[in-house]
């Protein structure tokens, strides 16, 4: 698959649950800055038919390699991300996995219920990242059940295959001096901020600084009626050399930790 139409689609994929992003972006572009990609992440399950290793595919297609691992007890998650191996301007890709054999008997069950109702070929689809949720129209009951254990769980479900945010690379907005003028920029135009485990996730000693907007909140359309839910949200990433000179390009688990939590629906009412 074309490269360009592959992230052209998977931004235009992106905007439709989360207009913010258009319209952050449109800011910065009033300012005279253009606007870079620092990662996209992408959210999955550790079913052998969606893994981290199956969603990477058409990445590593494209001459991305792996290269970080990460892990999140709390959340159930283990996390890849990847680089591309000649192009350093290249976004990375973050994917994480909900690991099924962490969560309870009847979250792993209804999981591998909702895959089975898929015909398997669609898994093995070189677009399948853009194609967002492949299962059945999801129930509100059953999205209310998987929040109770796993919010990750239950965007997934709404959602399925997609990128849950993109991130503006702060290093090259030349008009904002660091992650702090930037959230200030973002506060005074409206943008609600995830401020869970602070406003800016992360240290000059970690070499990396992140903070995101809270995730939009679209309607979808369940089984029962349509409800107001959590989408997408956009990111900020600031990034600092290592003691060898070079900038560091990983993630900070703990930072992601709270990252995650953009879509959370208690972070909407708080």
């Amino acid at each position: 698959m074309d490269s360009t139409y592959f992230f052209q689609q998977l931004w235009q994929n992106y905007t439709v649950k989360t207009p913010s992003a258009k319209k952050v972006k449109a800011l910065f572009e009033t300012k005279g800055e253009i606007v870079f990609n620092d990662h996209i992440a992408i959210r999955t399950f550790n079913d052998p038919r969606v893994t981290i290793d199956v969603l990477s595919k058409p990445f590593i297609a494209m001459g991305y390699e792996p290269k970080g691992e990460y892990h999140f007890k709390s959340k159930k998650l283990f996390a890849k991300h990847f680089e591309h191996a000649n192009d350093p301007n290249a976004p990375k890709i973050f994917i994480s996995e909900l690991l099924l054999e962490k969560v309870s008997i009847e979250l792993h069950s209804s999981i591998q219920k909702i895959l089975d109702q898929v015909d398997p070929e669609v898994f093995n689809e070189e677009d399948l990242i853009l194609q967002g949720r492949v299962w059945e129209k999801p129930s509100y009951k059953v999205y209310e059940k998987f929040l109770k254990e796993s919010e990750y769980a239950a965007w997934m479900y709404v959602n399925g295959f997609c990128s849950n945010h993109f991130t503006v690379d702060v290093n090259k907005l030349r008009s904002f001096d660091g992650l702090l003028e930037v959230n200030e920029f973002l506060k005074v135009h409206g943008f609600k901020m995830n401020t869970s485990g602070g406003e800016i996730k992360g240290t000059p000693a970690q070499f990396l600084e992140q903070s995101s907007i809270l995730a939009d909140i679209i309607e979808v359309e369940f089984e029962e009626n349509v409800k107001e839910i959590t989408s997408c949200y956009y990111e900020f990433a600031y990034r600092y050399n290592k003691e060898d000179g070079d900038i560091f390009r990983g993630f900070v688990a703990d930072s992601a930790d709270k990252i995650f939590e953009s879509t959370d629906m208690q972070l909407q009412v708080n």
